[in-house]
């Protein structure tokens, strides 16, 4: 099994994840299932953003 994410130093706050030697975009969460964002990876970031503002975008046209 691969540890690379269970630093406590890799997580700020306790929940985000910034690890500039993990290449992952989207590595396993530290606790409980799913996954979270590498922030220390500009490309996680961008598609992170991206996600988000098309939940945005669909909630507001959802709306009207």
């Amino acid at each position: 099994m691969n540890h690379i994410g269970h630093d406590p130093s890799h997580w700020k706050l306790g929940f985000f994840y910034f690890n500039k030697n993990d290449k992952r975009m989207f590595p396993p969460k530290r606790i409980g299932l799913g996954w979270t964002v590498n922030f220390a990876n500009p490309s996680s970031v961008i598609v992170f953003s991206l996600i988000s503002a098309g939940i945005v975008i669909i909630g507001f046209f959802l709306k009207k």
